[in-house]
């Protein structure tokens, strides 16, 4: 990859130009245009009319008018302007526009020209504000819910607020767009046939290398998001419990100093260990794995599967899934099950 994302265009005096749905209508105040928009709105009744058509409008598409409702709209990863114009649209009629950081979002909207009331919701206060936001629904009024960069509950918070709205027969939309699993995807070359994203892997080592043993046989791309002074300890799990794979670290997706390095994860982990931290958002994807029945493992892959099975059952229980789904013998597995378990058992004790 490598290349920068499209930096917004420098007009004069330095500001922004944004050619987005939201700027001031010719020979009107951006005010009464916005009014005007929020009045049209009001008055929609067919569904049908709900839908931008270019029909009638010289080939450009018209401004969509919303229903009320909470609304899961994407916003972008880094470059200002990956947002839809659906989503400025909505953003601009929003009775209220729940954010992770007010900071974070008004600058976006400032950026787009939009100025609409924005409220903090996040994980410290998502129990005290959420019913706010119900009683709002509750109105009629339109909630938008936006995180700090991408689409909102992947790795965000938000999902209690969306349960409960469908819960209250609330009508949920999401306004797809940006989102940094499906760029890396997108973009690093890797099986995409297949993946699972896990969000932030444990942040110890031991309960690191017991969550990747639950992968080591899945044969789908694995997508992490990692911090950047934990990137190389969490490559060098990622080796030792999942293997040599294919894989690819990519930081600062869509901005300008975007890139992505490709290697194995042994060879990236030396590689980050040598370096140091980088800079920036990241993103880790580690190609599928072949582990199938009959398949020759690693005692450091065996152990780790070990561990994570007794994260979820007894020691036998534990012997019998791993025997039949890697074909090792059981009595071995049920052996090194109990000496993992006492081992277990004696740091807890500590």
């Amino acid at each position: 990859m490598g290349s920068t994302g499209m930096r917004p265009k420098r007009g004069a005096g330095g500001k922004t130009k944004v050619g987005s749905a939201v700027g001031s209508a010719k020979g009107a105040s951006a005010s009464s245009s916005l009014e005007s928009l929020r009045a049209s709105n009001a008055a929609v009744d067919d569904p049908d009319a709900l839908q931008s058509s270019a029909q009638g409008q010289g080939g450009k598409a018209a401004r969509q008018t919303f229903v009320p409702g909470l609304y899961v709209v994407a916003t972008p990863i880094g470059n200002a302007r990956d947002i839809t114009l659906r989503a400025l649209d909505l953003l601009a009629l929003a009775d209220i526009i729940a954010c992770e950081d007010t900071r974070v979002t008004r600058k976006l909207l400032r950026i787009h020209n939009i100025d609409r009331p924005t409220l903090a919701y996040h994980d410290h206060n998502a129990t005290r504000v959420r019913p706010g936001l119900m009683e709002r629904l509750n109105k009629g009024e339109i909630v938008a819910l936006v995180s700090d960069a991408g689409t909102p509950l992947i790795s965000d918070p938000g999902y209690r607020l969306v349960r409960a709205a469908r819960e209250a027969g609330i009508a949920v939309t999401a306004l797809p767009g940006a989102s940094a699993p499906m760029a890396a995807l997108a973009s690093a070359g890797l099986p995409t046939d297949r993946f699972l994203f896990t969000g932030f892997l444990p942040g110890k080592s031991a309960a690191r290398r017991r969550a990747l043993g639950e992968f080591t046989a899945l044969p789908a791309t694995l997508v992490f998001f990692e911090a950047a002074p934990r990137l190389a300890a969490s490559l060098s799990d990622m080796a030792a419990v999942l293997g040599p794979r294919p894989s690819a670290v990519l930081r600062e997706l869509t901005k300008k100093f975007e890139e992505v390095r490709h290697g194995n994860l042994d060879e990236l982990a030396a590689h980050y260990k040598s370096a140091g931290p980088p800079k920036g958002e990241i993103v880790v994807l580690v190609g599928p794995g072949t582990a199938e029945r009959g398949e020759v493992l690693d005692q450091a892959e065996i152990d780790a599967l070990i561990l994570a099975a007794l994260e979820h059952g007894s020691v036998k229980d534990a012997a019998a899934a791993l025997a039949e789904r890697t074909g090792l013998p059981r009595r071995d597995l049920y052996n090194r099950a109990v000496s993992l378990r006492g081992g277990m058992e004696k740091d807890q004790t500590r």
